[in-house]
């Protein structure tokens, strides 16, 4: 059995859909034991199981919440009650759709930094023409130095390598140009430093080549990562209702669309964040998912569905060794 914590109060829709969510995940999951966190009062509306146990906070943070003044003001909210059970080996893995902030935070403070990382980051898996690739960062620092940058792209790489099997992953700095003199400050500063390493770089990347599977890793500022994300999941969703609004114009269309609601379906399998459930957070001591506050219960379920994965896999520990294993590279870099 796995142990997966579980932020009952996380996310725009909760605790409905996440309830619903632990509920499929335990029809699915024979493997999977759930800890929820939550108020007494929703927990207790659920029947007993031998694979659920109920911790009980009161207190939650609200999506618009600054992360600091809840770390200092809610300390048994239950984000970071989750996490306080994950650091003192309570739990494999613990899922949250709840405040990214604060789950990034109380992350760094609870669970702690792996040695030698300077800020963790979100590891979103996106669909390619080819594999999936990964956006890092996808929303959990602003401002990022060009160093952070480095380490982020080192992460993800091991990240692919160590926990997917993928060899010597390719990796891309996103920036306005391919060119490598295009970009700010900071995206030149970072080229020069994946330039100088020993980490497959393949160079610039334009926003136009991101789904082209070219490369296996994007790197960008967290702030960019997380518009980039929004609109490629606002983009599919967009492209989806079009072509419903354009077959309702002709039965031809409906026809033509009901002989290849097979393909329909499966583009619209690969393009849906539900499915990915959830992003890892790399680079804290202990397995992170960080769910989509809008997450239903389908994609509450494919959040634990990964944090299953993770926990199998050994995620922290085999990045925390990795990372340990390839660190001075980049401190010879910047040196």
């Amino acid at each position: 059995m796995f142990r997966i914590v579980l932020d009952v109060m996380g996310g725009d829709f909760a605790p409905d859909a996440v309830l619903k969510g632990a509920k499929l995940a335990l029809d699915s999951f024979p493997e999977a034991h759930l800890i929820l966190v939550g108020p007494e009062k929703v927990l207790q509306t659920l029947p007993l199981s031998k694979r659920v146990d109920f911790v009980f906070a009161e207190e939650f943070v609200r999506m618009d919440e600054s992360p600091g003044e809840a770390l200092k003001k809610k300390r048994e909210a239950t984000i970071f009650k989750g996490l306080e059970l994950l650091r003192d080996g309570e739990g494999d893995a613990f899922v949250s759709a709840g405040n990214s902030g604060a789950v990034v935070a109380g992350s760094i403070f609870i669970l702690g930094r792996i040695p030698g990382v300077r800020r963790p980051a979100i590891a979103t898996l996106l669909p390619t023409l080819k594999e999936p690739m990964v956006l890092i960062d996808a929303g959990a620092n602003v401002d990022s130095k060009a160093y952070d940058l480095y380490q982020f792209g080192l992460m993800a790489s091991l990240f692919l390598e160590t926990i997917w099997g993928r060899p010597n992953p390719k990796i891309a700095l996103l920036s306005i140009g391919e060119e490598s003199g295009k970009g700010n400050q900071l995206v030149k500063e970072a080229h020069k430093l994946f330039s100088s390493s020993k980490l497959n770089y393949f160079g610039n990347i334009e926003g136009r080549d991101i789904y082209k599977g070219l490369v296996d890793v994007v790197v960008c500022d967290g702030f960019i990562g997380n518009i980039c994300l929004k609109l490629s999941e606002g983009l599919a969703e967009t492209i989806l209702e079009m072509l419903k609004n354009e077959v309702k114009k002709s039965y031809l269309y409906l026809f033509g669309m009901y002989l290849s609601k097979g393909a329909l379906y499966a583009f619209k399998k690969r393009t849906d964040w539900r499915e990915y459930g959830g992003a890892p957070l790399l680079g804290v001591k202990g397995n992170v998912i960080i769910s989509h506050g809008k997450s239903d219960a389908y994609a509450i379920k494919n959040a634990i569905k990964q944090a299953l994965e993770f926990a199998k896999l050994g995620l922290y520990r085999k990045l925390e060794i990795a990372i340990k294993e390839n660190l001075l590279e980049g401190e010879k870099v910047v040196s």
